[in-house]
């Protein structure tokens, strides 16, 4: 081989070196780039909502002033609402649908049959959830619902028996019963988003992680009209309300 074809062949083995190196480096700062970007933390971008739930006592309400007549045998035993002692608020934000991805993993919640009562009475969750329904009684008990959202019938067990379980794949609420004991009874809210919360004994709640923008706050009580209420969430800051619920915003007729 002549001086000439080495020194052409040499080129050619450093050009298609130098090429491979440059592709490795190059296919490496794309893939740390791509790697940053799943990595990358989306929560910097959201806020909070932090507020207080109050009841506000029809202006009307004449209970307890014919104190009289609730001594008679007849209203002895009749309960009066206590406003006061309203639990169970549910605050949602509204209208922003979020589908779980084919790789997420699904949600999870429980609600148990304890000492003849479904625990917890008023459940929220996202869509998508899947619920069980274990049976913490000795006794049979049943779960059931008639409700347009989800219907469906989990038939008779007890607590020896594996939990039953259902998926809600539908936004709405859910009236849950047992075919056996009349007091048996409770809600499941399916909400669109994960960004909701049940006010604590004080009307207190807290919903995290949610994205900055602008958004119509949900709340919902079982015994109140839904309040509506238009929220903005900031960046890394927390928007602070006050929901005031009553009967104000019911025709009157």
């Amino acid at each position: 081989m002549g001086q000439l074809e080495k020194m052409r062949t040499n080129f050619q083995q450093s050009l298609a070196f130098g090429f491979s190196v440059i592709c490795k480096v190059r296919f490496f700062f794309i893939g740390a780039l791509v790697s940053g970007l799943l990595a990358f933390d989306c929560s910097v971008f959201a806020g909070s909502i932090t507020g207080r739930v109050i009841v506000e006592i029809p202006s009307n309400n004449k209970a307890g002033s014919d104190t009289d007549e609730y001594d008679s045998r007849r209203y002895k035993f009749l309960e009066k609402v206590d406003y006061s002692k309203f639990r169970d608020f549910i605050v949602s934000i509204e209208g922003a649908d979020v589908a779980l991805e084919e790789n997420d993993k699904r949600p999870q919640a429980a609600v148990s049959q304890k000492n003849g009562r479904f625990v917890p009475r008023i459940l929220a969750i996202s869509k998508g959830t899947e619920v069980s329904w274990p049976n913490r009684d000795a006794i049979f008990h049943n779960v059931f619902s008639m409700s347009e959202t989800e219907s469906f019938d989990l038939g008779y067990y007890k607590n020896t028996d594996e939990p039953k379980k259902i998926v809600f794949d539908k936004t709405g609420r859910v009236d849950v019963f047992c075919s056996i004991h009349a007091d048996m009874t409770c809600v499941v809210l399916v909400l669109p988003n994960p960004w909701f919360a049940k006010t604590d004994k004080k009307g207190e709640f807290t919903i995290e992680g949610i994205p900055a923008g602008s958004y119509r706050l949900k709340v919902w009580h079982e015994r109140l009209p839904v309040k509506h209420l238009d929220v903005v969430v900031d960046e890394n800051a927390d928007t602070e309300v006050e929901i005031a619920m009553g009967f104000g915003a019911l025709p009157k007729i």
